[in-house]
């Protein structure tokens, strides 16, 4: 079964820019991981958010 196709989150030219620093080359489907990754740190956060009681992400929603 495919995946849907998620929005694109992640500025890939800038996300390249800083692997590309640190000495990295990037794959093809670096970025959709990335994306994946993304929308569900941010589904992560609204679940705490949510179980404290709150509409409102706050930073401390991002950390474990």
């Amino acid at each position: 079964m495919a995946k849907k196709s998620l929005e694109s989150l992640v500025i890939a030219s800038k996300a390249k820019g800083v692997l590309k620093k640190a000495g990295c080359n990037t794959a093809g489907d670096a970025f959709n991981a990335l994306n994946e990754y993304m929308y569900w740190l941010l589904g992560q956060a609204a679940k705490r958010a949510k179980a404290n009681g709150r509409k409102t992400v706050r930073a401390h929603d991002f950390m474990s």
